[in-house]
């Protein structure tokens, strides 16, 4: 073997040309590949920090609206029950970041997760469409922030003047310099350090959560008083049937799309193997326990129809007579969004640091400052512009596209467990500075098979390895057996391969036949049968076979393993993939039209600059002992 023969399995050692550069895929990021003097992220965060980060991520002021639209238009009484389902969808993707963050504790989340097994240009999409999410996420938090605020002023037009919205003459916009400033504050608290900005989340998080606590006692102090009316109604628990429960779990879904970020703060975690999947499971649970817990009391203080649809929650204690309620109730709210608003902004500077060390960005937002050990500048430039949009622009028309990075996300996170465990990379990336000893090593070992017993410049044990393996080769049954077991290997990753395939095409046709409404019957018939029949045969033929032996040593073991394996990730992936289809057609003509930027961006700079241009690819086998002979790098 020469280092050509390395070069030429997955692409080659020249992968900038063509569509070849879209497939390449990275190596785990960990302790052993990175160079020595790279910076470094603060390793400061445990269970309760992350916990605090997913909870306050999670549970944003939508709790506070959402009850009373879904209970009214969808759900009914049955809101509870459309809150559970929900969750556990949620925890179909839960469970597939839990693996894949202990596996891979890296900034990036899942555009580094489908970098390593997906390849180059799904994961610099993927970025790209979380660049968007959090950026518009965090400015429309923003701007939701001053009206609720204005509450406690005495009106929605009581606020100090120079936090007070105002509509720019000669133009049609108005100006919000409370949700700007607002902005700016959390971008500064994010600059001084993980452990002091997730201190501050988790203190405003455990205030929000004592109000949701009030809530809940409080209103079932008045429910058990009042007995409960809201259940008493005459329609029913299901006043709109069991769809109309089904439609309110995929409305309330997106109250769950917070949990994603504690697996952007990989890195900073002490002990990610450990504290990441209990992070994310607990997170997770909470969130789940107090959503249903809040919609049982407030659907049972007021019948579902009579419900304030804008503010349900305080409108319901008012109807019993506390009116200072209301303040409470706000405060919450307040105090949610502030909470979701440090969510929005924490991890994008993560991801563009991550995608600036892949090359695909320029190196300015790598730079980790020596002193907080946070990306300040990839922190500063994410601040600007979310305090941009959040000064001079309506973003509640824009906030449909928050969905769409989160559930591509999801999808994509789900497709890259199916490949872990049934094709995981067999190849790895030799950086540029490695490829000499590389070299070097394959001459040897070409030198000691022609000749045996080798030159003097071989180290004795190297030598008597490859007498052992020619001695063994002389033996033509080891020789047919080997072979056999290698072709094995090969046409099971192929057929696991063409099932997961199947199962993505599957989804795709059946998510679209069954989310078009306006087409004909038959149509749609053939479509759902043909989507069904290639979903559940990818499905059944992974059930079946083998999964792949290399998923035990892919990335950092020991850490959380996903169950159910294949059946939970593909359930995500259909889930995801019915929301994402659904999002609406306004929704996915501007994503289209950001995402057709990125690809310009990948064109012309991140398919040149990639960190992987120059690099070989070699057998994972062969890489394990390049790096252990290798001072350069620590094992």
């Amino acid at each position: 073997m020469a280092l050509e023969a390395g070069s030429s399995g997955c692409g080659g050692s020249r992968w900038g040309g063509g569509f070849r550069s879209l497939m390449r895929r990275k190596q785990v990021d960990s302790d052993r590949v990175r160079a020595e003097g790279q910076p470094q992220l603060a390793k400061e965060l445990n269970v309760p920090e992350l916990v605090a980060i997913g909870v306050g991520s999670t549970v944003g002021a939508g709790v506070y609206v959402l009850v009373g639209t879904v209970a009214r238009e969808h759900a009914g009484p049955a809101l509870t029950i459309s809150f559970l389902i929900a969750g556990i969808a949620a925890a179909l993707s839960a469970f597939c970041y839990a693996e894949l963050a202990s596996r891979c504790p890296s900034a990036g989340s899942a555009y580094h997760y489908s970098y390593i097994c997906v390849g180059e240009g799904v994961a610099w999409l993927i970025g790209w469409a979380l660049v968007l999410e959090y950026t518009i996420g965090g400015s429309a938090v923003a701007r939701g922030i001053s009206p609720n605020l204005a509450l406690f002023f005495g009106g929605s037009d009581s606020l100090p003047w120079v936090l007070a919205r105002h509509q720019l003459p000669w133009f049609d916009i108005i100006v919000d310099p409370c949700a700007a400033a607002l902005v700016f504050v959390v971008t500064v608290l994010l600059c001084v350090g993980i452990k002091e900005s997730s201190f501050a989340q988790g203190v405003v998080t455990v205030l929000n959560a004592c109000v949701m606590i009030f809530v809940i006692v409080a209103g079932s102090y008045i429910g058990f008083q009042t007995g409960w009316v809201g259940y008493k109604v005459s329609d029913g628990y299901f006043p709109y049937g069991v769809n109309g429960m089904l439609a309110g779990s995929a409305t309330v879904f997106f109250a769950y799309i917070g949990f994603d970020t504690v697996a952007s703060t990989a890195e900073e975690v002490k002990n990610p193997q450990r504290d990441l999947p209990l992070g994310i499971g607990v997170a997770l649970a909470i969130c789940c326990a107090l959503y249903m817990a809040v919609s049982i009391v407030i659907v049972g203080l007021v019948p579902y129809f009579a419900m304030d649809p804008d503010t349900p929650i305080s409108s319901a204690f008012a109807k019993h007579g506390m009116q200072w309620a209301m303040y409470v109730v706000t405060s919450g709210a307040v105090l949610a969004l502030c909470s979701t608003l440090m969510g929005s902004l924490l991890p994008q500077p993560r991801i563009l640091m991550a995608m600036a060390r892949d090359g695909l960005l320029p190196s300015f937002f790598s730079d980790v400052n020596k002193q907080t050990q946070v990306p300040v500048k990839s922190t500063i430039v994410t601040g600007i512009c979310a305090a941009a949009l959040a000064f001079a622009m309506d973003v509640s028309q824009l906030a449909g596209m928050v969905s769409v990075g989160t559930l591509l996300a999801f999808t994509i996170v789900a497709v890259s467990i199916l490949i872990l465990r049934y094709v995981p990379p067999d190849e790895v990336p030799l950086p540029p500075s490695m490829q000499e000893s590389f070299r070097l090593k394959q001459e040897c070992d070409g030198e000691k098979e022609r000749g045996l017993l080798g030159d003097g410049n071989c180290n004795a044990s190297q030598t008597n390895d490859v007498i052992v393996i020619v001695e063994s080769m002389k033996d033509p049954l080891i020789v047919k057996r080997q072979h056999r077991g290698k072709m094995d290997e090969t046409k099971r990753r192929k057929i696991a391969a063409i099932s997961i395939g199947s199962v993505c095409v599957g989804v795709l046709v059946l998510a679209s036949s069954a989310s078009l409404t306006w087409m004909p019957f038959l149509p749609i018939c053939i479509g759902c049968i043909v989507g069904a029949v290639l979903l559940l045969a990818g499905l059944g033929v992974l059930s079946w076979i083998e999964q792949d032996d290399g998923r035990h040593s892919f990335g950092h073991s020991g850490g959380f393993t996903c169950p159910f394996v294949p059946v939970l990730p593909v359930m995500c992936i259909l889930i995801n993939t019915y929301l994402l289809i659904n999002l609406g057609g306004d929704t996915w003509m501007r994503v289209g039209i950001w995402l057709l930027m990125g690809v310009l961006v990948y064109i012309f700079y991140g398919r040149t600059h990639s960190s992987l241009t120059d690099v070989v690819y070699i057998p994972v086998a062969q890489a394990d002992e390049i790096y252990r002979s290798s001072s350069g790098y620590v094992s």
